[in-house]
């Protein structure tokens, strides 16, 4: 063979890997990997919790293997379902759907098969309990807290049903039955979201608007009455402390997670005020960061001071 047909076969076979790379790349941004892996350690922290140190990996790799799978679904479905609300955004015109690398059908269908697959590995290898559980976060975060994003502001409230499922799917997972503990850990998680979210929604608001998403109350859409927004995060911020120290009544932590708790709580309850305060970007970004530091130092401690205590 010539040295030109060599380089041309050459040329040819390192486009077609970039173009698998390429491909693989946009599926696993499909999935939000971020968000899929937050889930999956709240997963471990309900089951390290029901597990009350009793440990079977095989159904904790399970449970993992098949909820990741119903996260991917819910993931992918949901582009699928928002393809023309994201073309519309500045924040999501670049996701492979509405960029148009990835064809709609596939998406579906790719979503689709990870449902079914997920729903199956947790009914087979996990129990009922947490396939059904997983089945009903799939079907609200996909077919209701999505589509309402266009009508209401309350589609806040509800997709923050599916986000705190997770640490109960773990639960459920490790044989725990549907208690105050795993009631403590959904409210926790719960509460938790809406200063998250209601900064992400203020930061984005013109994004949200132009694509006709109504993420936050309509006066503030509306670009009316001001700091609705941080009074509502404060609001949850503040019914997070008392829920977060539930764990610690209920027998699942002691008194070294209440005080971390407490700590860490304030500090939330500080930056949502810090929000009605000073309504920017900048106080809306600190909510946002902080967020994202409470959560997991906080399921850190609980997981923490719940295995001293089995000691």
């Amino acid at each position: 063979m010539s040295s030109a047909g060599s380089s041309t076969t050459r040329t040819m076979a390192l486009a077609g890997r970039n173009v698998i790379t390429a491909r693989i790349t946009d599926y696993i941004e499909l999935t939000k990997p971020k968000i899929a892996v937050m889930a999956l350690v709240t997963v471990t922290v309900g089951y390290t919790l029901a597990a009350q140190g009793t440990w079977f990996s095989w159904t904790l790799v399970s449970a993992m293997v098949g909820i990741a799978l119903m996260a991917v679904a819910s993931s992918s479905l949901n582009q699928w379902v928002e393809r023309e609300t994201d073309s519309l955004m500045n924040r999501t015109a670049d996701r492979p759907i509405p960029a148009g690398r990835l064809h709609p059908t596939e998406v579906f269908w790719f979503g689709f098969g990870c449902g079914v697959l997920g729903t199956f590995i947790l009914a087979t290898y996990v129990n009922a309990t947490t396939a059904w559980l997983g089945l009903f976060t799939f079907a609200l975060y996909t077919f209701l807290y999505t589509p309402l994003k266009r009508y209401t502001s309350l589609c806040t409230a509800i997709g923050a049903v599916p986000g705190a499922l997770p640490p109960v799917l773990g639960w459920t997972a490790a044989g725990g039955e549907l208690n105050s503990g795993a009631f403590a850990l959904f409210g926790i998680l719960f509460l938790w979201q809406f200063p998250h979210f209601l900064a992400i929604a203020w930061m984005y608001k013109e994004d949200y608007s132009r694509a006709g998403l109504k993420m936050l109350p309509a006066k503030v859409q509306a670009g009316g009455t001001q700091k609705i927004t941080g009074y509502l995060a404060t609001a949850y911020a503040a019914a997070l402390i008392p829920v977060s120290l539930m764990p610690s009544e209920v027998g699942l932590a002691g008194s070294r997670y209440m005080w971390a708790a407490l700590f860490l709580g304030l500090g939330y309850l500080a930056v949502s005020i810090m929000f009605i305060r000073d309504e920017s970007r900048r106080s809306a970004r600190r909510i946002l960061y902080y967020s994202l530091i409470y959560l997991p130092l906080l399921l850190i401690a609980l997981t923490w001071d719940h295995l001293a205590l089995l000691q």
